[in-house]
C-alpha cells in the first residue's frame, strides 16, 4: 500500500516485477536503471540469491504528473523466480501497488509461466488481495530469440495460457535489446497513479 506523505508533498508506492526464473526481470530493471538515469534517485540495490537477485531502486516518473499536489517516488523491485524462494517473493510483494508479470517467450518455458503467474495469485491471496483487482500488465519477454531460429510460442498462444481470465494489457519484448521495456513500465506506472488516485478519492 502507498505511503502518503503529505508534510512532505510525496507520496511513495510499489511496483513488482514477478515472473519465472531467468524470464528477464533484473534485466528489465538493469535497463531502467540504466536509459532513465534522471528518472532514478540514488543507486540500485541488489541482494544475490544462488542463480537469481533482488534488485530495488526509487524511481520518479517524469511526465506522469502529480497527485493533489504530491510528488511521486516509486520503488521499482524484482523478486528471484526460482521455486525454493517462495517466501522470498512473498515477503517482496507485501504493500505492493502495482505489478509486471514477465513471462518467458521460450516453448520449453511455457509450464514455468504458468506455475509462476500461479505463484503470484496465491502470494496476493495471502495479503488480502487479488490479481484481478491490482494494477498489472504483462510482458512478453525474449521475442527477439525468434531471429536466432530458437522456438517461441506464439503471442495468440500466450495471451491463451496467461491473460485470458486476466484481460490485462500485454507487451511484446526484448529486455535485453530494451525493445518494449520503456511502454511496459509507462503502462504500469498509469496504471498504478490511476489506482492510487481512486484510492485518495474514496479515503476523502
Amino acid at each position: 500500500m502507498a505511503t502518503f506523505n503529505f508534510k512532505n508533498r510525496e507520496i511513495e508506492c510499489k511496483i513488482v516485477y514477478y515472473g519465472p526464473g531467468r524470464c528477464g526481470k533484473t534485466t528489465n530493471l538493469e535497463y531502467i536503471f540504466h536509459t532513465y538515469k534522471k528518472q532514478v534517485t540514488g543507486e540500485m540495490v541488489s541482494i544475490d540469491t544462488e542463480g537469481d537477485r533482488t534488485l530495488f531502486f526509487d524511481f520518479l516518473p517524469m511526465g506522469l504528473g502529480k497527485i493533489r499536489g504530491c510528488d511521486v517516488k516509486v520503488q521499482l523491485y524484482t523478486v528471484p523466480g526460482q521455486v525454493q524462494y517462495s517466501s522470498t517473493r512473498k515477503l517482496v510483494l507485501k504493500e505492493v501497488d502495482g505489478i509486471v508479470f514477465v513471462a518467458d517467450s521460450l516453448e520449453v518455458r511455457r509450464d514455468k509461466n504458468m506455475q509462476s503467474l500461479k505463484d503470484l495469485h496465491e502470494n496476493l491471496k495471502s495479503y488480502g488481495l487479488s490479481v484481478l483487482n491490482i494494477p498489472l500488465v504483462l510482458q512478453y519477454n525474449k521475442r527477439d530469440l525468434d531471429a536466432e531460429g530458437i522456438p517461441l510460442m506464439p503471442i495468440a498462444q500466450m495471451d491463451k495460457d496467461l491473460n485470458r481470465q486476466l484481460k490485462a494489457p500485454a507487451f511484446p519484448a526484448s529486455a535485453l535489446k530494451g525493445d518494449g521495456v520503456g511502454a511496459t513500465v509507462t503502462e504500469i506506472l498509469k496504471r498504478t497513479l490511476l489506482s492510487l488516485q481512486k484510492q485518495l478519492k474514496w479515503a476523502t
